[in-house]
């Protein structure tokens, strides 16, 4: 019987730095939170959601296409 292997053969370019990756990397989290914590903390937030909102009525209509689009893939 063939010993089970845990390293991939092949970690060319794999630093395992936090011990998880993918959705799971706590380093990454961590920078996320730090930058919204300072993006919130700027007083730039009001602009942002002004600018994203729809300019038009066929634009808003296609956002809640899309919206409704990714509420039907999303896992319940």
């Amino acid at each position: 019987m063939k010993p089970i292997k845990t390293e991939p053969e092949n970690n060319i370019g794999s630093k395992r730095t936090s011990g998880v990756q993918g959705e799971g990397d706590y380093a990454s989290a961590r920078e996320f939170n730090k930058a919204e914590k300072q993006f919130v903390a700027s007083g730039k937030v009001s602009a942002a959601a002004k600018a994203a909102a729809p300019k038009s009525e066929a634009e808003q209509q296609e956002m809640l296409r899309a919206e409704e689009a990714g509420k039907r893939r999303a896992k319940k």
